[in-house]
């Protein structure tokens, strides 16, 4: 990836083909999402080329009369009137001079092969990347936290692997010397070199990774443990999944009250947010932020944030944040089901949440929006994060998921007895409370195995315990 080598923000041209399998929204939408990705990069985006074909160019992804039109713009800031010919062969054209060319990057809306990104540097005379490199440096430029940085670092090297044969052709003749019949000459000796090189580095960050795993999960149980020992009973946990700028870090900060990082940018968060439901409920409610999802997601990054997305799996509740203004959110709703899927976390019980209905239009756009959703998806949460009274109303709806299974009990505390207190409150919903000379009545409502425990501490008859259906059944319900 080119360096920024003073303030000057790189200019990027955004080349894409259409082709016929591909309707003109997705289209559109797939583009827009990727000037919104050159944006998080700090690229500002200065032209657009689009090519319809049956398929893309074997050679150079674009067929040759538009990279001539791209290296007229790359080396004059615009397209002549003069038709490129599509049948002309490139000529031999250099990288364009960085002091006065009018482009910096290319940014192909689709992942392309290591051979035609150096057909296609080399026709346009500037840096080109794929929709995978994209994604993979705004992970990297991202990612705070030691193991995301990792995971990261191994996606990167898978990545990169296979395009070291096209970077050595680069060094020219002498990359290709042999020594001798059937020897191998300096540039295929060092090829090899680079390739062990990433191979050995890779399984020394999965080493690294597999162990941070193992304390993370020792750390994870040893905190869930010490927390539902404090408040008598099992966490509640939701995660927030979603399509990357869904607003998710916002509805996050809304709910907890924390100080997250809201951000008007794909990618903003890449690191899980954990925090505690504020005000808080009984039972305790834990939420956390997860690593946004987005279309054609690099495999490899899939596979590296599974041990990030894992709060997801692992959680009792997720809220499927939508953006409600966007009107591809359909597809971006497929593509949360399908990584929620490889992750594990297919069969967790789910709200959806339709967010920024705020910035659909007027209040007739918002309600006919908001009408339509609600036909769509009966049981779904519309609802702007920056409203107050929507916020209320998610956290209600939150604490009302945890609290059906609830049941109530009375529990006869001793004066003996009052260090049960604590946890009697911390655990429970204390509906009712009176004394007498021999200790306290309360009247009580919390997790049936909660109560059950409590009222055998206390040397009661326990609470009769129904179990409600839970698993495959439940997860179907609550979506």
């Amino acid at each position: 990836m080119q360096k920024e080598t003073s303030l000057k923000p790189l200019r990027a041209l955004v080349a894409a083909v259409h082709l016929p399998s591909v309707t003109d929204n997705e289209f559109e939408s797939s583009l827009t999402e990727l000037r919104e990705l050159a944006k998080t990069l700090g690229f500002v985006v200065v032209g657009t080329f689009i090519q319809k074909r049956a398929k893309f160019d074997a050679s150079a992804y674009l067929g040759v009369g538009k990279r001539q039109e791209m290296r007229q713009f790359v080396e004059h800031g615009e397209v002549g009137d003069e038709q490129p010919d599509e049948e002309a062969e490139d000529d031999e054209p250099t990288e364009a001079d960085p002091e006065t060319r009018h482009a910096d990057v290319v940014l192909v809306d689709h992942d392309i092969s290591p051979s035609q990104a150096r057909h296609l540097e080399i026709a346009v005379g500037c840096e080109v990347m794929d929709r995978t490199m994209v994604i993979l440096e705004i992970f990297h430029r991202h990612a705070t936290s030691k193991a995301a940085r990792a995971q990261v670092e191994i996606a990167r090297l898978r990545y990169m692997s296979p395009r070291l044969r096209e970077a050595a052709k680069l060094a020219g003749p002498q990359g290709r010397q042999r020594s001798g019949t059937g020897g191998r000459g300096a540039g295929e000796t060092q090829l090899a070199m680079d390739r062990q090189k990433i191979r050995n580095r890779i399984a020394e960050l999965e080493e690294e990774i597999l162990a941070m795993d193992v304390e993370r999960k020792t750390q994870r149980a040893r905190r869930q443990a010490n927390q539902a020992a404090q408040a008598g009973s099992q966490l509640a946990r939701v995660a927030l999944v979603g399509y990357t700028n869904a607003g998710k870090s916002t509805l996050m900060r809304a709910l907890t009250g924390s100080e997250v990082l809201v951000a008007n940018k794909l990618f903003a968060t890449l690191d899980t947010t954990v925090r505690a439901l504020h005000p808080e409920t009984v039972p305790r409610v834990l939420v956390s932020d997860t690593v946004g999802f987005i279309k054609n997601l690099p495999h490899d990054l899939v596979a590296s944030f599974k041990s990030t997305l894992e709060e997801a799996s692992e959680s009792s509740l997720l809220l499927h944040v939508i953006d409600a203004s966007d009107p591809g959110f359909e597809r971006q709703l497929e593509v949360t089901e399908k990584v929620l899927e490889e992750v594990g976390a297919g069969e967790v019980p789910r709200i959806k949440v339709f967010n920024k209905i705020d910035m659909v239009g007027d209040a007739k756009a918002q309600a006919e929006r908001e009408a339509a959703l609600r036909k769509q998806y009966p049981d779904c949460v519309v609802m702007s994060a920056k409203r107050e009274a929507d916020v209320a109303k998610m956290h209600a709806t939150i604490s009302g998921f945890f609290r059906k299974d609830m049941v109530e009990a009375e529990l006869f505390l001793p004066w003996s007895m009052q260090q049960l207190r604590g946890k009697i409150f911390a655990g429970c919903e204390v509906l009712d409370e009176r004394a007498d000379e021999d200790g306290a009545y309360l009247r009580v409502r919390g997790d049936a195995e909660l109560l059950k425990g409590l009222q055998e501490q206390l040397g009661q008859k326990p609470v009769e315990v129904t179990e409600k259906p839970r698993g495959k059944a439940g997860a179907r319900k609550a979506r």
